[in-house]
C-alpha cells in the first residue's frame, strides 16, 4: 500500500482540526499529540464542515458547530443526534516531521 505527504506536523496545532482536500473532497485533519486521525469533514446531517467545529482530546471526538452532533474521530460513528449516519475515516500518520496518508 503507498501513502502520500499531506502536510508536515507543525502545520496542525496540537487538538485541532485542519481541512484539507483529499481527490476534490474535503477531509478533516486532527491532531492530538503526535498521533493524527481523519475523516470526512462534512457532517451527515448538515453538510456543514466539521473541521470548523471542536475537537474533544480525551474522547477522540469532533462536534458539528451548527447542531452539536458528535463523531468518533477513530471510528467515524455518530455519537449524538440529530447526525444518524457516520463519517468515513481515513489511514493517516506520522513519519518523522511529515503527516502521510494510506492511498485507498
Amino acid at each position: 500500500m503507498s501513502s502520500f505527504r499531506i502536510c508536515g506536523l507543525a502545520d496542525i496545532p496540537d487538538g485541532t482540526a485542519r481541512q484539507i482536500e483529499v481527490d476534490g473532497a474535503p477531509v478533516a485533519l486532527v491532531r492530538i499529540g503526535d498521533r493524527m486521525l481523519a475523516v470526512a469533514d462534512t457532517c451527515t446531517h448538515a453538510e456543514v464542515f466539521l473541521s470548523d467545529g471542536d475537537v474533544d482530546v480525551e474522547d477522540r471526538t469532533i462536534e458539528c458547530w451548527k447542531h452539536g452532533s458528535l463523531f468518533s474521530l477513530e471510528t467515524g460513528e455518530a455519537l449524538t443526534l440529530p447526525a444518524t449516519q457516520p463519517v468515513e475515516v481515513f489511514a493517516v500518520r506520522t513519519d518523522g516531521d511529515d503527516i502521510v496518508m494510506e492511498e485507498r
